[in-house]
């Protein structure tokens, strides 16, 4: 075990597979020289070579595209797009061909690749570079999205997804990319897709996030220990596949909800989960489902505070719910 930050666990990953897997390549945009926008591809040119850790033109379509062939030819490519913001210009090779390989071909073709993006406010980063937008993906047939929020789960689940045979978006929160630290196992450290992590039991009120907004939770969470009201708090980490009998067994004990992402709020990932519990789970609710969200504008620069949910939105959400009838 060592004690990383959220990117180290990235760097960490994407070392292992390089070295486990010959069929491993990165590209994107500035990954090489530069170790990346955020540095968390640093030093990976140097010891695997630019034929493995390929700089790219400034073209996502592009980089999606030659990322999906290598795919479709059994190696394992890595393709970063430097924000999520810029994915759209491969949206259609993301949609159309991407996610439907193994489907078109009966199984005969998997298309084994990640696609990492960092994604989410919290840096200053105004209308471009800010947004929050992984509930496309996730309403595309055959593919899978994974947002950690911890280094262990950085590097655990994106080995995981490297080695998956099916295409994986990875967002990766940047807001905590270095605010957020823990000790991750060394060597080959992997978390399985599709299983929620229980960051505290409670009895009272489930609260559910993902991402950057797991450790805004668990700080509204903690402090309303204090006031009787103890949340359980999880931490969904993959959004497709979903464990979603965590989320029923959570809410069959507490009869509350809470959802929690920095996404708009009509149309995001809360109302899937708020969807399921409607039709799963509606005679262990005891309160109506709440959601703390970002908010249904273009994301803000100089509000940016204000648009991000905060510890006191979360709890002020929390209590209502506790104390609904």
């Amino acid at each position: 075990m060592t004690e990383a930050t959220l990117i180290q666990g990235v760097n960490q990953a994407l070392r292992e597979a390089l070295r486990q897997d010959p069929d491993v390549v990165l590209l994107g945009e500035d990954i090489g020289v530069n170790g990346g926008v955020f540095r968390a591809t640093d030093g990976l040119l140097k010891e695997f070579g630019e034929e493995r850790v390929i700089d790219t033109p400034l073209n996502e379509s592009g980089i999606v595209g030659t990322a999906a062939g290598m795919a479709l030819y059994g190696m394992k490519p890595v393709a970063e797009i430097q924000f999520l913001d810029f994915i759209y210009p491969a949206f259609d090779q993301i949609v159309s061909e991407v996610a439907k390989f193994r489907y078109r071909s009966g199984g005969q073709f998997p298309c084994p690749m990640v696609i990492r993006a960092p994604y989410g406010g919290g840096i200053k980063g105004g209308l471009y570079h800010s947004q929050s937008t992984e509930q496309l993906f996730t309403s595309i047939p055959g593919l899978k999205v994974v947002i950690p929020s911890t280094p262990a789960d950085a590097k655990g689940l994106l080995l995981t997804s490297i080695f998956d045979e099916d295409p994986v978006i990875f967002l990766e929160p940047k807001r905590i990319y270095r605010t957020v630290t823990g000790e991750v196992p060394a060597g080959d450290h992997r978390v399985p897709l599709g299983e929620a992590r229980v960051v505290r039991e409670g009895s009272d009120v489930s609260v559910f996030a993902y991402g950057a907004m797991v450790p805004v939770a668990q700080q509204a969470c903690q402090g309303l220990d204090s006031q009787g009201i103890h949340c359980e708090l999880l931490d969904l980490r993959s959004l497709v596949p979903l464990d979603e009998a965590a989320i029923l067994r959570s809410v069959e004990k507490t009869g509350r909800a809470v959802i929690v992402h920095e996404a708009p709020g009509f149309c995001g990932f809360g109302a899937e989960i708020a969807a399921i519990l409607a039709e799963k789970a509606l005679y262990s609710l005891k309160a109506p489902v709440s959601r703390v969200t970002g908010y249904d504008t273009p994301f803000p620069y100089a509000l940016e505070h204000l648009y991000l949910p905060s510890v006191d939105r979360i709890s002020r959400a929390i209590e209502r719910t506790a104390r609904a009838a």
